[in-house]
């Protein structure tokens, strides 16, 4: 119970410091942080989460991650399930509370999107479906080798926070004007269910494709990571 605990409350930071960014910080009158900020912001929240709980349930914080590390030999199969839900109730709750921070200021509307992901006319950059499926597979692969690499026995011990977190900065940089970045189901369902409407709709794409890049980083890694037997 303390790692799904642990699991619960790191994703709900996550949520609340990334998609806190993004709704409350980014456009902000004048000194808004924009895609650069919020980008440092979802890679700040995995970085500090990261050493807080990484000794208590590997910080995990997201559905595709737990369900790449099992595919990629570091996870029971028997806790995946228990860790997404985990992490899907810490995701709700910190949209509730991003919800009840921003409708103290008046004129606040989710039909802003409330940082939802979203491709064709919901896309930032009004991609399409196809080029918003691609980008998550491709990028939750990548952060999946990210974090596999930097967790390997055979990497230096005690900095594999400092890849991971920037990993998922860079992540966001490239992807924000895509899909407004997801590469993770808990975080999308997080905001989706409090806009409903067309958020909830395209949600199926932020489970698929992330599941889909983080399996496939899984096995890429294992293939390209795996020792020679003389």
């Amino acid at each position: 119970m303390k790692q799904y605990g642990a699991e619960f409350f790191g994703t709900f930071w996550l949520v609340l410091g990334g998609c806190g960014s993004a709704v409350l910080a980014a456009g902000f009158p004048g000194l808004g942080i924009g895609f650069v900020g919020v980008s440092l912001a979802f890679g700040l929240t995995v970085l500090t989460m990261a050493y807080a709980i990484g000794h208590i349930s590997g910080c995990h914080l997201n559905p595709a991650v737990s369900i790449g590390l099992w595919v990629g030999g570091r996870f029971p199969a028997k806790q995946v399930i228990p860790y997404i839900i985990a992490q899907v109730l810490g995701g709700l709750v910190a949209g509730g509370v991003l919800y009840l921070i921003a409708s103290g200021k008046a004129g606040f509307s989710v039909a802003g999107g409330f940082a939802s992901n979203g491709f064709g006319e919901h896309s930032p950059g009004k991609y399409s479906m196809e080029a918003a499926f691609l980008c998550e597979v491709v990028m939750t692969m990548m952060f999946l080798l990210i974090i596999m690499g930097a967790t390997d026995k055979r990497a230096p011990a005690g900095f594999a926070p400092l890849p991971i977190g920037l990993g998922l900065t860079l992540i966001h940089l490239i992807s924000i004007p895509v899909t407004n970045t997801s590469v993770n189901p808990a975080r999308s369902t997080a905001v989706a269910l409090y806009v409903g409407d067309w958020a909830v709709s395209q949600l199926w794409m932020f489970w698929v494709a992330p599941i889909m890049g983080a399996i496939l980083g899984a096995v890429i890694y294992r293939f390209i990571a795996s020792e020679e037997k003389n």
